[in-house]
């Protein structure tokens, strides 16, 4: 069989649909794909398989070799994701004890040369017993107008949008791609195009946490031949080959998770894109005929970009790696042939953190089964160690609702003009104990009214992110039961008190102590963090401690999805990671907070 690895979800399964209709098959058959929460994949016929990494790192949990496979490609390498660079390393080992396992490594803006010498296990002088080659393809592109601003722009959002309004009205056919950060700002464009354009072009958002259905859309011929233009994050930079697309409007910002081992505090941060990421988002628009891209920055601007993107294993908490690698048996992952080794301070954090969280034991060993079930699910392990929890709480129902809802993000909007509306709309559903209880009330009232979109129009509820949730908890119950863990629910919210108690076991590590200057500081490092603006907190009255799910950093270091703790939970549930001290009590009690919920919200009609 042969293996092609993706960096992302939307191009295993786009090209894995392209292969089978150049085959002129039905995906499934001789052609299947395999990402998380979703496998299309025939057990006897499926010769070729499209996955992403961390699909083939937990099948190499049950085949440490691969003899399944003969050949294994790894498209896009040059992205360097955290389980690409895992998957790299494993292959090497791997190809040392099946020398005839044929490895590809592909990309359009690679450094063949270090790729080649780590899988080159020549030791001679003599370059004829090189194991490993490099091969030059030249791709059939059309040539591709750069065309660069020539000022620096004071808002990329909304110079993206008046790009794309001007491609609109004045080129010929075509259809447009565009580039931005996140999926607020996708969302939030496709919006404001849709009401400046209206119905004369088809506004289409791409972003990771789109339910797969909604993210194909981008693939299909508009019927009434309207021009497309989509507006979607890094996802659309790399494999993705969307048909039609002659235009690219390249806003020059990607949002990278970046992680600082002496605070213990990861962070989203906005940050200008590489030389590599902007030439990929330029190619795109060279697929079909000669076309053209916009890049909202000067020419001496991009000379001053980085040649590529600093590699994730160098730059996020290692924690996961630490993980799979113990799963896979390699206990000292110091020695693991990292392609670029991440820290010894992050390595160390990673440790201690596992440890913490009772995935590793005093010998540093993975614990079985705990560590064992937490390596197996496709999360991060502090949002696992909760699922895995969830049984002991009594809460198993609640706790997939919420990690699911975490999954996707942006479950609120608000459309311009409607703001407040929005805000009283959201306000129905929020809980005073924090994110967590609100996302579970969203969509506990969303099953309750039959998913029905326009409710959720009604609520401004985003639709497809609740679509997809819904999605992920059917995934996530399969996985719980398959582990034993019983699902039940928290006897209908009289004790609201075990849900936060069990979202607290597995994120200790991210609390935070409200700070004398009107911010929080976290307990491990000190770091300076603040509420984000569209936590249901963030116009209340500080609680004294809280955990969060992760940071964003803008203006500041600001913290998302948090829900309130109570001090002496930390000591109780990480002693490992904490020590109780009698003085966090008064301090936590100086601001008194209102009893915990006894029901969950229930006002929605």
């Amino acid at each position: 069989m042969i293996a092609v690895l993706q960096p992302r979800r939307v191009a295993a399964v786009s090209v894995a649909q392209r292969v089978a209709e150049e085959r002129g098959e039905q995906l499934g058959g001789v052609v299947g794909y395999s990402i998380r929460f979703d496998d299309v994949v025939n057990a006897e016929r499926t010769r070729i398989k499209f996955m992403t990494e961390g699909v083939l790192i937990r099948e190499m949990m049950r085949d440490p070799l691969l003899q399944r496979y003969s050949v294994i490609v790894l498209d896009e390498a040059h992205e360097r994701t955290m389980f690409m660079d895992i998957c790299i390393g494993l292959l090497q080992k791997v190809q040392k004890r099946r020398p005839n396992l044929k490895i590809i490594v592909s990309s359009a803006t690679l450094d063949a040369e270090t790729f080649k010498d780590y899988f080159n296990r020549n030791q001679t002088n003599d370059p004829s017993k090189d194991t490993a080659a490099i091969l030059s393809i030249e791709g059939r592109t059309y040539p591709v107008e750069v065309q660069y601003a020539e000022a620096p722009v004071a808002n990329y959002i909304t110079a993206t949008i008046d790009t794309i309004c001007d491609i609109h009205a004045t080129k010929g056919d075509g259809d447009i791609l565009a580039f931005l950060t996140g999926q607020d700002e996708v969302d939030d464009v496709v919006q404001r195009l849709q009401d400046r354009i209206g119905r004369r072009a088809s506004v289409l958002p791409l972003y990771g946490a789109l339910p797969a259905q909604q993210q194909m859309r981008v693939f299909e011929y508009p019927r009434d031949g309207k021009r497309k233009i989509i507006v979607a994050t890094n996802i659309a930079e790399a494999s993705v080959t969307i048909p039609g697309v002659v235009y690219v409007v390249d806003c020059g910002f990607v949002k990278l998770k970046g992680y600082d081992p002496e605070t213990g505090i990861e962070s989203l941060v906005i940050t200008p894109i590489s030389k590599a990421s902007a030439n990929q988002r330029a190619g795109r628009a060279g697929r079909i005929r000669s076309g053209a891209v916009y890049r909202l920055y000067t020419e001496a601007a991009y000379e001053e970009l980085d040649s590529c993107t600093i590699p994730e294993m160098q730059r996020q908490d290692v924690s996961p790696v630490v993980l799979q690698l113990k799963a896979l048996g390699i206990d000292n992952v110091v020695r693991f042939p990292f392609l670029s080794a991440p820290s010894a301070k992050a390595m160390s954090s990673a440790l201690e953190r596992l440890f913490a969280l009772e995935a590793l034991d005093d010998a540093c060993k993975l614990t079985d089964p705990l560590g064992l079930k937490m390596a197996e699910f496709p999360l991060p392990p502090m949002q696992a160690k909760m699922l895995l929890s969830s049984g002991e709480f009594r809460c198993s129902v609640e706790m997939t609702i919420i990690v699911a809802m975490l999954q996707v993000q942006h479950v609120f909007v608000s459309p311009r003009g409607k703001k407040r509306e929005a805000a009283r709309q959201r306000a129905l559903f929020s809980c005073e104990e924090g994110d967590m209880l609100t996302l579970l009330n969203v969509y506990e009232a969303f099953m309750r009214h039959g998913c029905n979109p326009g409710w959720c129009g009604r609520y401004f509820l985003n639709y497809r992110s609740l679509m997809r949730a819904k999605e992920i908890v059917g995934q996530l119950r399969k996985s719980l039961r398959r582990f034993g863990v019983p699902i039940v629910r928290n006897g209908d919210g009289v004790g609201v008190e075990s849900i936060l108690r069990c979202v607290a076991k597995g994120l200790f590590a991210n609390a935070a102590r409200y700070h004398m200057d009107g911010t929080y500081r976290s307990l491990r490092g000190g770091g300076r963090l603040t509420i984000h603006p569209s936590s249901v907190l963030y116009a209340e009255k500080p609680p004294p401690y809280l955990v969060y799910n992760d940071v964003v950093l803008t203006s500041d270091n600001f913290m998302r999805d948090v829900s309130i703790v109570e001090p002496e939970w930390l000591p109780e549930l990480a002693p490992h990671f904490y020590e109780y001290r009698a003085e966090m009590l008064p301090s936590a009690r100086a601001e008194k907070r209102p009893k915990l919920s006894s029901v969950l919200l229930q006002r929605t009609k």
